[in-house]
């Protein structure tokens, strides 16, 4: 038996979803949300929730930097996209 602790990765929906959680709080702005969901990638999503996720990067990329509005309609509806699976 060893005496190290267990590692657990993080999987990529329950990092997007934090994520996703942290731009509806004020803490991440639209370019960091973009850059930090294409880094996080979409492996081991659904194709909805892949489809939800490229959607946003998609709207993302032509968002002004401060901009909410429909923008936050849209991160809304992925994050339950790809909290519920």
């Amino acid at each position: 038996m060893s005496a190290s602790p267990e590692i657990h990765s993080v999987r990529p929906g329950d990092e997007i979803v934090t994520l996703l959680s942290e731009w509806l709080a004020f803490h991440v702005s639209n370019p960091e949300l973009r850059q930090r969901l294409l880094g996080i990638g979409t492996d081991g999503l659904s194709p909805e929730q892949t489809e939800a996720i490229d959607e946003l990067t998609n709207e993302l990329e032509n968002a002004a930097p401060a901009a909410r509005g429909d923008l936050e309609m849209l991160v809304r509806e992925t994050l339950e996209a790809v909290a519920l699976g």
